[in-house]
């Protein structure tokens, strides 16, 4: 993995995320802030939805939007080569089966987004 998919920037990508998750705008026909929960889709919770329920579509939801989880490595030695895991084999994994709730590897983490989506 190279360039956008290099772990450094998809930690540069969450820092982005959260400080646009968090940002408020004036609206004059409102007569107030609104912010992303005002104007997300939020599939699984739409009378009221907090900034991670709103289906925003990125690489980073294969992690739940946690840096912990992109962080997370793991020894792996049953059925295949022995070796460590980490994000790049989780990434490829959920590449391939999005739908799933815990991947094959050792990380054992789920690919549905952090509103609970694939």
């Amino acid at each position: 993995f190279s360039g956008v998919l290099a772990q450094d920037v998809l930690l540069a990508l969450l820092e982005l995320q959260d400080t646009l998750a968090g940002t408020t705008a004036w609206a004059p026909g409102a007569g107030r802030n609104v912010s992303l929960q005002d104007v997300c889709y939020a599939p699984l919770n739409p009378a009221a939805p907090g900034v991670g329920d709103c289906a925003v579509s990125s690489v980073t939801q294969y992690f739940q939007n946690n840096r912990s989880r992109l962080a997370l490595r793991a020894w792996q030695q049953d059925g295949k080569p022995q070796g460590t895991v980490d994000w790049h084999d989780h990434l490829i994994y959920c590449v391939n089966s999005p739908l799933s709730f815990k991947d094959i590897t050792a990380l054992e983490l789920s690919c549905m987004a952090e509103y609970g989506g694939p």
